[in-house]
């Protein structure tokens, strides 16, 4: 007890929610003069669209998100239609996004969504979880992002800002804490002057998530352009541990199964577009159509254990078909 007889943990709550008022308020104003003109944004897309840019959008640049996006939403505008579409045409429109295990499971839900839900998605946590990869941060951005629900969406961009802003101290990656989830939960605001009718948490999670992408970056903040300058507990400590991150090093890309994984299915990818401009042109292959003979394959990545391996693996996640005379193409 002090200040009076108020015990310690509530006058705590009470500073942390006035920083946190303020901090709403300077949010918002940033993000309506900054926010990105992202094609999913500001209710140009449907429920559908909003659930395709957040799987694209994991582990990968929103940059280089966009025109993937764009592209197979112009193809596939719904569930139904993705539901219906051949896995080959599905991994060579995932193109260069990485981990095409993405583009299968979202295939799979899909369906579900088509077949289960009459094409529209749910609009509950515990559906939303439960559809085929989808787990917390989807369906938590979906709730918010598609439907305007009051929820907490935590990502890697949200939990070091808050954990900066209102903690004081690094997010050091890795699995959520029970801290920062509490900390998301009670910062979200009830109440936020804005202009959107969607809701004051939406505008929230959306410029928090926005601004620890582009200001409140992991290496070099640039704390003289944040909006949450005055109301930051790291920035008043002197960043203390800037750019600390978990002690497991960080797996390079050279030469790992995932890169040759990607060599892989891009000679795949080639074949089966030259496959389909020669049916398109009249002319018939030998052979399989798409499929990229052994010899070829083999020529692909000079450490051939490595190489059946990464095969092995691609054709455990249905990424490709493996041919009686050891071929492969992409599954039909």
């Amino acid at each position: 007890m002090h200040n009076g007889g108020v015990p310690e943990e509530i006058e705590r709550e009470e500073r942390l929610h006035v920083s946190a008022t303020a901090a709403c308020r300077h949010l918002a104003a940033w993000w309506e003069l900054n926010a990105r003109d992202l094609p999913w944004r500001f209710g140009r897309t449907t429920p559908w669209g909003v659930m395709v840019s957040e799987v694209m959008s994991q582990q990968t640049q929103m940059s280089r998100v966009v025109p993937y996006w764009e592209s197979w939403m112009a193809v596939w505008p719904d569930a139904a239609a993705l539901a219906v579409a051949s896995t080959a045409e599905v991994i060579t429109a995932w193109g260069r996004l990485g981990y095409p295990r993405r583009a299968l499971r979202l295939q799979e839900c899909a369906r579900v969504v088509a077949e289960e839900y009459a094409n529209e998605l749910p609009h509950t946590y515990e559906e939303l979880v439960a559809l085929p990869g989808v787990g917390d941060y989807t369906a938590s951005a979906v709730l918010s992002f598609a439907f305007g629900e009051r929820v907490a969406v935590i990502d890697t961009n949200i939990r070091r800002v808050l954990s900066r802003v209102f903690l004081g101290m690094e997010s050091r990656g890795g699995t959520a804490s029970r801290t920062e989830r509490e900390l998301a939960g009670r910062v979200l605001p009830e109440e936020m002057p804005e202009r959107d009718a969607s809701g004051s948490s939406v505008i929230w999670n959306q410029a928090v998530m926005e601004l620890g992408a582009t200001v409140c970056t992991a290496k070099a903040p640039q704390c003289g352009d944040c909006p949450l300058r005055g109301e930051c507990a790291f920035l008043a400590a002197g960043l203390p541990g800037l750019g600390e991150r978990r002690t497991r090093p960080r797996q390079r890309f050279q030469g790992t199964d995932r890169q040759v994984r990607g060599i892989i299915l891009n000679a795949l990818r080639q074949a089966a577009a030259q496959a389909a401009r020669g049916v398109a042109d009249g002319r018939l292959e030998t052979g399989a159509p798409g499929a990229v003979p052994r010899s070829q394959i083999e020529q692909l990545w000079p450490d051939h254990v490595q190489l059946d391996a990464c095969i092995a693996s691609l054709d455990e996640d249905g990424l490709l078909d493996m041919l009686p005379d050891g071929s492969l193409r992409l599954p039909q």
